[in-house]
């Protein structure tokens, strides 16, 4: 899959190329550190191709709908001009949990892989866009695991989904075989969560559904995506399903604070996610609050635009004194099982 990307510092653009199925970051070598990036400008911008929608673009560089989206909301999501500059993520700000195995933050519509560190590579992270369950049909949190892997899955789907589907007028068979318009894709990963949820692809039929609330609870991936994390994860390996929709983070000295949009069905008050993101800075400073800046703070809450902001700069030497998020403790965010 080729990559074209503009990086903007300033006016000026200059192109960066490449390619790959996850987007792979390095995390950083201060090991308290927890902003990850792919480019080394603050603002990630690529051109559209000619006849591109916004979802085509989001495809092309293996984002979700509602990410690319959310990140340009003044371009027209079904008729982008063609060498329309479209913005794209350039930083992310890793969840609160262990960096081991996988971690769903259903917040942002995003997961985070973390495969074993090679002898003589820095340690990587993996990151991919999925869609998680709609408003009636809500992805369970938690901690869990990965407790089997099925390739070319049959789809036997449950007596409530047939009865959903009749009375839409679309009846389904008791069980739908592999094949291009099955609902599973290609791969599947069953996770050990009462239920039967699963990480799975899609079918040609909902491909740009990735990156939205669509599912029937289960998580879903672009068919490259999970055939790629399929083969990297083994049966066993942890999974962390999380909703963290404001993240704090530290990378080179300077504080990022991170906010996604409440999910269908939950609303949240400005006063309410500040209260949040002020409790996780303190909590990111060492429980010391900073003389950060609260405008780029009420900014990031009120944009919403899953874009890391830089809040604080501390001098070198502080160290020792200050302290990033935890990555083992989880807040008032993560629901163990």
């Amino acid at each position: 899959m080729k990559k074209r990307s503009l990086c903007a510092a300033s006016i000026l653009l200059s192109v960066v190329g490449g390619s790959a199925n996850s987007t792979t970051y390095t995390l950083p070598e201060n090991g308290k550190d927890s902003v990850v990036t792919q480019f080394h400008d603050d603002v990630a911008l690529t051109r559209a191709d000619e006849n591109e929608t916004l979802p085509d673009v989001a495809r092309r560089f293996l984002l979700g709908q509602t990410e690319i989206a959310r990140l340009n909301p003044d371009v027209d999501r079904w008729h982008v001009k063609k060498d329309e500059i479209i913005r794209i993520p350039g930083k992310r700000i890793l969840p609160d949990t262990p960096h081991e195995g996988i971690t769903l933050n259903i917040a942002e519509y995003r997961m985070y892989h973390y495969p074993p560190a090679q002898k003589g590579m820095s340690p990587q992270v993996m990151s991919y866009a999925h869609g998680i369950g709609r408003q009636d049909w809500d992805t369970p949190l938690g901690k869990t695991r990965v407790d089997r892997k099925v390739k070319d899955p049959a789809w036997h789907p449950p007596e409530s989904i047939r009865r959903e589907h009749a009375a839409n007028g679309d009846p389904l068979p008791a069980v739908v075989t592999p094949g291009p318009h099955n609902p599973l894709g290609a791969y599947m990963m069953h996770l050990a969560v009462p239920g039967g949820y699963e990480i799975h692809g899609t079918d040609i039929d909902k491909i740009y559904g990735i990156g939205m609330q669509i599912t029937h609870g289960c998580v879903r991936m672009y068919p490259e995506d999970i055939e790629e994390l399929y083969q990297s994860v083994p049966v066993g390996a942890p999974v962390y399903i999380v909703k963290q929709p404001i993240k704090a983070g530290w990378l080179d000295n300077v504080l990022y604070i991170e906010a996604h949009p409440d999910l269908e069905g939950e609303e949240t008050t400005l006063e309410q996610k500040l209260d949040v993101a002020l409790k996780l800075i303190e909590k990111a400073n060492n429980l010391n609050m900073p003389e950060f800046d609260h405008l780029a703070l009420n900014q990031a809450l009120k944009t919403l635009d899953g874009n890391p902001v830089a809040i604080y700069r501390r001098l070198p030497q502080q160290n020792e004194l200050s302290a990033p998020v935890s990555q083992s403790s989880h807040g008032g965010y993560y629901h163990g099982s």
